[in-house]
């Protein structure tokens, strides 16, 4: 919990030092940089959903295409899209790592 929270400020704060930096972009204090940041967050998390579903139809548009290559359905479609995100994660973790 203690991280979420700490994460939360520093995207505020990050919000806050854009403002300083960049011309067009203001924030009128912490108030407004938390729930900006609040809100940025919902948004991206909505944005990350909808890529997952166009994820799955690139899949079940390339077992269209690709013989050898099956997917039987939008379900099987939108998890292999999520396990593949998850897996492509993982590797850019090990591979940051080596």
């Amino acid at each position: 919990m203690l991280g979420l929270l700490l994460q939360w400020l520093l995207c505020a704060l990050a919000l806050l030092a854009v403002a300083h930096i960049v011309p067009g972009f203001q924030v009128r204090g912490l108030g407004p940089a938390l729930i900006a940041s609040v809100v940025i967050g919902l948004l991206n998390a909505t944005v990350g959903l909808f890529l997952l579903v166009i994820n799955g139809a690139m899949i079940l548009l390339a077992s269209a295409i690709v013989p050898g290559f099956h997917v039987y359905g939008w379900v099987p479609a939108f998890w292999g899209a999520v396990v593949l995100a998850l897996l492509g994660m993982l590797i850019r973790a090990i591979r940051k790592d080596a």
